[in-house]
């Protein structure tokens, strides 16, 4: 059964998530505030969590004690969680500095703004990040391993290329934010 992590402290929307995990089959591995989540991941780093870790890391950005970039930043660190997928969400406006900021500080895939897309869009979404994640490890992994076989060896790989600012909102919505901001993973492999 897939693991996925989540770290949200409004209510209704952790407890919605946790659901949807369920229906999908997904255990969830869950915390309402930012420094639970960086406690577990030191857990993890240090032996004293057991079971199934999870392979995506949905991060509110806006936490008590420990920001959603922040535990981003403490996963990629991670020797065991360091290559987890990780998405931001947020309901409060962001300029696309703030943004570029908050993904880069996380080394976020995905940033997705609240509301949330439907229960069908939102795992597609997840999915589809959880998938571009694994085919650059894969071609990470690859490229690593075939230095040895008598082919040039890899190409040193180049930095992600900061997110793109997000379109413009229709002018008659001046206030409305755009619905998702891909992040450095999504880029590289359009």
């Amino acid at each position: 059964m897939p693991t996925w992590m989540v770290v949200e402290d409004e209510p209704d929307i952790y407890d919605v998530l946790l659901a949807m995990f369920e229906i999908w089959g997904i255990e969830g591995v869950a915390f309402v505030d930012g420094g639970e989540a960086v406690s577990w991941v030191d857990g993890v780093d240090h032996g004293r969590v057991r079971g199934e870790l999870p392979e995506l890391a949905i991060l509110d950005i806006r936490l008590p004690e420990v920001t959603g970039p922040e535990v981003g930043s403490r996963l990629r660190r991670s020797p065991i969680l360091g290559n987890i997928a990780i998405v931001l969400i947020t309901a409060y406006h962001m300029s696309p500095e703030e943004e570029t900021e908050a993904i880069q500080t996380a080394g976020a895939d995905l940033l997705l703004y609240k509301p949330l897309p439907g229960m069908t869009e939102l795992r597609q979404k997840m999915d589809g990040v959880i998938t571009k994640h694994q085919q650059l490890k894969a071609a990470a992994a690859a490229a690593a391993s075939g230095s040895g076989n008598g082919s040039a060896p890899p190409a040193p790989e180049a930095p992600p290329a900061p997110p793109e600012s997000p379109d413009a909102p229709p002018a008659s919505a001046p206030d409305q934010p755009p619905s998702e901001k891909p992040g450095p993973a999504e880029e590289q492999s359009t």
